[in-house]
């Protein structure tokens, strides 16, 4: 088979797997998030929940409306189960494993996209491109066999941030923008700021 066919078949390997790596990437970064802000949220009603407990125990005692107690007592054991379903699932401990997860898919993706780079380039010939790849996914391997499992509004929520909002995208004038004067591509860019 001709050296160009095969780069090729590499490169196209190569690509499908960065591309499902640029998912998982930003899959575990959105469930990070979702898990983060439903942390936040539970630790909000366990606050009201006890303010409510506290207040209608001081009233029960202090005062003399037996319903109060009966309401106290009922939220007093909703805010128990709430206490122990917790206990179980450290949500904010999940989304830190999440939120490790997408740091080192982040830069098992880099590589990926230093490697399309070189291939484009005719950099590195096809042991190199072979042996880069095994690499690569032997490292995928263990991350992804240790790695939580992700939920679905977190991958509905990647979706739309790589398609609609194109978070991983930029225009030659955005990142010339970030860019010293020297390094940028569009004259018109370099003049203007």
């Amino acid at each position: 088979m001709e050296q160009n066919s095969q780069v090729k078949i590499f490169e196209a390997q190569i690509r499908e797997s960065f591309g499902r790596v640029v998912w998982t990437h930003k899959t575990h970064e959105k469930c990070a998030d979702i898990l983060n802000r439903r942390s936040s949220n539970i630790k909000l009603i366990q606050i009201a929940l006890s303010a409510i407990t506290t207040t209608g125990i001081l009233i029960s005692v202090f005062g003399d409306k037996q319903w109060v107690g009966i309401i106290t007592a009922l939220i007093s054991t909703s805010l128990l189960a709430l206490n122990t379903y917790l206990k179980k699932y450290d949500l904010g401990e999940i989304a830190q494993k999440h939120a490790d997860c997408a740091t080192s898919l982040w830069n098992i993706r880099e590589t990926y996209l230093s490697l399309l780079t070189d291939i484009k380039a005719s950099n590195i010939d096809i042991s190199e491109i072979k042996l880069k790849r095994d690499k690569l996914q032997k490292e995928l391997y263990g991350l992804y066999k240790g790695a939580p499992r992700t939920i679905s509004k977190a991958y509905k929520e990647a979706s739309e941030a790589l398609k609609t909002n194109e978070e991983l995208t930029f225009g030659d004038e955005e990142i010339d923008n970030f860019l010293p004067k020297e390094l940028r591509k569009n004259t018109t860019t370099q003049q203007r700021l």
